[in-house]
């Protein structure tokens, strides 16, 4: 799967995805580290890559669009180290697979994970 990972998330994490067959980059790597969430949401859609942050706006802005792209992952736990949040998202991929590749809405929060389709 392609991720794209918000400021604010351990960098470390996407050689974790990548040891996985992941293909991840984080907003930092790419100039977009002082990107608005818009911007960031823009180029998750064009690149297909699955948006995984600590903001809930992202929701928001899915939602007040209408949205069906591209899939946002948020991640409610802060001060996750690389390798708690590379297998939290990995766990995400291997349960809702299909969600994240059609266009969903993800929040997770410790062991509880809950899904909307989008567009909501």
């Amino acid at each position: 799967m392609r991720w794209l990972l918000d400021q604010g998330l351990p960098r470390a994490t996407t050689l974790l995805l990548a040891a996985a067959a992941h293909d991840a980059i984080h907003v930092g790597e790419i100039d977009m580290a002082a990107a608005s969430d818009a911007e960031i949401l823009l180029f998750g859609q064009s690149s297909e890559r699955i948006i995984v942050t600590l903001d809930a706006d992202f929701h928001a802005l899915l939602a007040a669009s209408n949205a069906s792209k591209p899939s946002v992952i948020r991640i409610r736990k802060e001060g996750c180290k690389a390798p708690e949040l590379s297998q939290l998202i990995l766990r995400a991929a291997r349960h809702f697979r299909k969600e994240l590749e059609k266009g969903c809405v993800t929040t997770i929060l410790n062991d509880k994970i809950r899904i909307r389709t989008l567009p909501l």
